[in-house]
């Protein structure tokens, strides 16, 4: 019972060694996907300065692929970009403020800012902030992911 079989120890060490083996399903280890749950929230996780893709999504069979795109993604670019996904029905308010028909779709936010002109706030203690939204028309992959950075100069790795 303990003895594998030649083809077994085969498959095992190309698991192990070859990089780019994909019949087997990948260990990404714990999510690095995180969901939206509210704007402030969200505020908050620009505020650490890192860029942001958000995927504003519906269910859908479609969904199940992109999370799965997203899910591996998070872990390849962690920390240096943060994922997030937002389901468009339990948050309809912050979907609608993108003004998109299409749904699924992704943005990267980056570079928040203090806005220069503050404008009328009812509140003192309100700060407007300016940010970078970027829409992505790349292949949807994490080799999409890595040249729409490389393009835009978004720093999605540590210098080799």
């Amino acid at each position: 019972m303990g003895e594998h079989s030649t083809f077994d120890r085969m498959m095992q060490n190309v698991r192990a060694t070859c990089k780019y083996y994909t019949g087997f399903p990948k260990d990404l280890g714990p999510s690095r996907l995180i969901h939206f749950t509210s704007e402030r929230e969200f505020v908050q996780l620009l505020h650490q300065g890192y860029p942001v893709v958000v995927a504003f999504t519906v269910r859908g069979n479609y969904t199940k692929h992109l999370d799965k795109v997203l899910e591996e993604s998070a872990v390849n670019f962690h920390p240096h970009v943060k994922f997030m996904r937002v389901e468009c029905p339990k948050y309809p308010g912050f979907c609608i403020s993108r003004q998109k028909k299409e749904y699924p779709f992704i943005e990267i936010f980056h570079s928040p800012e203090q806005a220069s002109n503050q404008g009328r706030v009812a509140d003192p203690n309100i700060t407007k902030y300016s940010v970078k939204v970027l829409p992505f028309s790349f292949d949807q992959s994490v080799y999409g992911f890595r040249e729409f950075f490389k393009r835009h100069g978004i720093k999605s790795s540590d210098p080799v």
